[in-house]
């Protein structure tokens, strides 16, 4: 079970981590990630669309379940925001589970392409690049 340490419950966390994360889509779910100096919060956001409020608080159980047992691999540094999608409801837990896998795998690999990217100001090509002014004929 996901403890109450790691539960985001701010909007404004949520926002900052939907808008400003890395996503990563998948058939049942969507996963954002935003590195963060602290203890990694994980939020969940399971819409109507997903079904009335039994599916809802079901896929909501499986999902916590599933990103507790991430957990152990990344403990510290993280805002995780989990959407579940219209499929999740139909979906069994190996499934969500594989979804979550790939997602946050994917995620945080564009997290890290992120920040090893150097900005162009600092780049050596970055004066060059710029393009020339046309000749008049």
């Amino acid at each position: 079970m996901l403890s109450a340490a790691h539960r985001m419950r701010n909007g404004a966390q949520f926002s900052a981590t939907t808008r400003g994360g890395a996503r990563a889509g998948r058939k049942t779910l969507v996963l954002y990630a935003l590195p963060y100096d602290a203890t990694t919060l994980v939020g969940f956001i399971v819409s109507k669309a997903v079904g009335n409020s039994v599916m809802r608080n079901k896929v909501q159980r499986k999902l916590r379940h599933i990103a507790a047992n991430s957990l152990s691999t990344h403990q510290h540094g993280y805002y995780f925001v989990v959407r579940a999608l219209p499929a999740a409801a139909t979906a069994s837990f190996a499934q969500l589970e594989s979804d979550y896998t790939s997602a946050l795998t994917s995620a945080l690999a564009k997290l890290e392409r992120a920040t090893t990217r150097e900005p162009a100001a600092q780049r050596p090509d970055a004066e060059t690049s710029a393009p020339q002014p046309r000749e008049e004929l």
